[in-house]
């Protein structure tokens, strides 16, 4: 996965001044091969406010699925053609899920191993190429600068193209789904 994301996060020095404390390609970056993604970290805030003070790389943290109870999560996500994935006889797509703290979400005897369940309002805007975002009753097709506003709900992603998809999603952590069931050992 060739994708290279420039980072440009400002702060403020000790005496209120203005500067860029990181310009450069974002380093905390995390691939799937299983299934087919690759996130880049951009930042993350604690709740249930987001920090403005001292200067640690907010991305700088184990990646995780769900950004911190109250917090947000920005990242960059570059989804492979369908065609290049693999299939999941030797269990790389739960380990891939398992690899980020999530293997509770992902949605119990769905037909497609990839589906699953955020406790999150996920921002997503397509920056280039296409993908399919899939619910347990449609599809749609979404293209660069289409916007898809994830509600906590099964969902998963195919890219049934012959090139890249790159996306931005912000996820903010949300209360669990009145509807939703977690599986066992998963908390609420």
């Amino acid at each position: 996965m060739g994708l290279t994301v420039k980072r440009v996060v400002t702060a403020n020095d000790e005496t209120g001044k203005s500067y860029f404390l990181f310009n450069g390609p974002a380093d905390t970056v995390v691939v799937q091969p299983g299934r087919q993604l690759t996130f880049h970290e951009l930042w993350e805030t604690d709740g249930p406010l987001a920090s403005n003070e001292g200067t640690e790389d907010a991305a700088k943290r184990k990646i995780t699925h769900h950004p911190p109870h109250g917090g947000t999560r920005f990242r960059i996500v570059e989804l492979l053609p369908d065609s290049r994935a693999r299939s999941d006889d030797d269990g790389s797509i739960a380990a891939d899920f398992a690899s980020i703290d999530a293997a509770d979400i992902q949605v119990e005897g769905a037909a497609d191993p990839t589906m699953h369940r955020n406790e999150t309002v996920d921002y997503n805007i397509i920056l280039s190429g296409e993908l399919v975002a899939v619910t347990d009753r449609d599809e749609t097709v979404l293209r660069a600068g289409d916007v898809l506003i994830q509600r906590g709900t099964a969902h998963t992603w195919h890219n049934r193209s012959d090139a890249p998809c790159v996306f931005a999603s912000v996820m903010v952590s949300a209360a669990p789904h009145s509807h939703f069931v977690p599986r066992s050992g998963a908390s609420a």
